[in-house]
């Protein structure tokens, strides 16, 4: 496995690029409200991902001048025009330009990989959202064509209630998972990398298949 330091799109954008060899698509990750590319729990699931033969991007979503105003960081419509940034380069990347994408996304960054989803539904092959506020999608996801897949800890009450409303509105192929016990940030024992495992057999089945427009 190769890493590599990027710099996305006409803001600049950096980011960390990890290819395995030949790998079966790219997994672009998008940070919650308050993370970065360097979210300690999107690192270890890019890292298992990885290991099935996942690629992965995770890259910041704002500008450090964009991160002063807290207002950004719950645009869901400024995140996700980031997200379709960072597939327009995939597609300008010689070594990964012909990989089928994945978004994962995590807290606020779920809702923005969702409506991405949406906007580009011949781009994206599979969505995962983990403790995603999948709920502030909200009119794009009945627009949603990519198999999605939202986890949720068990434990995080608030938040299972909103993606059970959110997974309701969705006409796609979707999943709701539990981990029981886990609370919103998936800290007890064992439940990122049950996080991880959910997230690697959702990509590896639905990004097996050509996306078509």
């Amino acid at each position: 496995m190769t890493t590599f330091e990027v710099t996305l799109g006409r803001h600049g954008l950096p980011g960390d690029l990890q290819l395995p060899a030949d790998a079966l698509g790219l997994v672009v990750f998008a940070h919650g409200s308050g993370s970065s590319r360097h979210s300690p729990r999107n690192r270890f699931v890019a890292s298992e991902l990885c290991k099935r033969g996942l690629a992965t991007l995770l890259f910041d979503l704002l500008t450090e001048e964009e991160e002063f105003d807290r207002r950004n960081v719950f645009d869901i419509p400024l995140l996700a025009s980031r997200l379709r940034e960072a597939i327009a380069w995939q597609a300008g990347m010689r070594q990964i330009a012909a990989l089928p994408t994945g978004l994962f996304g995590a807290s606020t960054g779920a809702a923005a990989a969702l409506v991405a989803a949406a906007e580009l539904p011949d781009k994206v092959a599979a969505v995962v959202s983990r403790g995603g506020r999948s709920d502030l999608a909200d009119a794009s996801l009945p627009l949603v064509r990519a198999p999605t897949l939202l986890i949720v800890g068990g434990a995080d009450e608030e938040v299972l209630e909103l993606n059970r409303w959110a997974a309701a509105q969705m006409t796609c192929e979707n999943v709701l998972h539990v981990v029981p016990g886990a609370t919103h940030l998936f800290e007890e024992r064992g439940a990122l990398a049950a996080v991880a495992e959910l997230a690697g057999d959702w990509f590896v089945q639905h990004m097996k298949v050509e996306v078509h427009a």
